[in-house]
């Protein structure tokens, strides 16, 4: 395992590497989950793409780190880790949250990003009445008291059948994020809003999404691809929030697709 001191928070993070004239993709999960989804999507792409993978503040290993917080200093303990491992230009695959902070890292430190891959996500994820109504829920009774409805949000109905014992699994991984960690991201998703900043970006982007999403529905990020400047868009077929877990295959082909259609030199090693 490897643990970073980044803006006085203790980052967990994995590197896997490839030779060195290949892309860095850079891996940033969503809310209530750790850098473990990737797995299935990771072990096909290792050795094409040298890799970055972390606990965003809050979530697995990672510290909470001081409260409250907000999606800016979600990206900015990104661009240091990036910083402290000499990553001058990434291929930034954000998803759900992970795509709030892709988009703030780009309009913090666009030197940091030669492309997106925003998965089900969007310039702005949901109400302050949703967000609200979540965070009160979990602070009366716990992450446990929304797990089914989260669920329900995150996998189609095949995934959750009782015999798939990897659903069984995910909750676990959501019940056991630190409830402070969880609490503070929610609040700063609340207040995102990357309206404004998805207008200016003009690097290569593909904004992905599942037919059954339940979070960011596929309307919803078709309209933040709208709002991005040659951003092209993609649905995942049988699958809902976490396509990393439930269509891993899916999701590496178009990654792959996508960023063989860049022009050489656009994507930087």
């Amino acid at each position: 395992m490897q643990f970073a001191r980044i803006n006085d928070v203790t980052i967990h993070y994995q590197v896997i590497g490839a030779p060195a004239d290949r892309p860095v993709i850079v891996f940033a999960n969503s809310l209530g989950t750790d850098f473990r989804i990737w797995r299935d999507v990771v072990v096909r792409l290792a050795g094409e793409f040298a890799i970055v993978l972390y606990d965003k503040r809050g979530h697995g290993l990672s510290d909470v780190g001081q409260l409250p917080s907000s999606i800016e200093d979600h990206a900015t303990d990104l661009a240091g880790l990036l910083d402290l491992l000499s990553v001058k230009k990434a291929v930034v695959c954000g998803l759900s949250v992970g795509g709030l902070i892709a988009q703030s890292l780009y309009q913090r430190r666009p030197d940091l990003v030669s492309a997106l891959i925003l998965c089900d996500t969007a310039h702005k994820i949901g109400t302050a009445e949703s967000w609200n109504a979540r965070i009160a829920a979990v602070e009366k009774n716990g992450i446990g008291s929304i797990v089914d409805a989260v669920m329900e949000r995150w996998f189609t109905p095949a995934f959750r059948r009782p015999e798939n014992t990897a659903c069984s699994g995910y909750c676990n991984m959501l019940v056991r994020q630190p409830v402070e960690g969880y609490l503070a991201a929610c609040a700063a998703i609340r207040h995102a809003d990357f309206t404004e900043t998805a207008k200016t970006i003009t690097v290569p982007t593909i904004c992905v999404v599942g037919d059954q999403d339940g979070s960011t529905p596929p309307d919803l990020v078709l309209s933040t691809a709208r709002l991005i400047s040659g951003a092209r868009y993609e649905v995942i077929r049988d699958c809902a929030h976490i396509p990393c877990v439930e269509q891993p295959e899916a999701l590496t082909t178009i990654i792959r697709t996508f960023l063989a259609s860049i022009p050489p030199g656009e994507v930087s090693p």
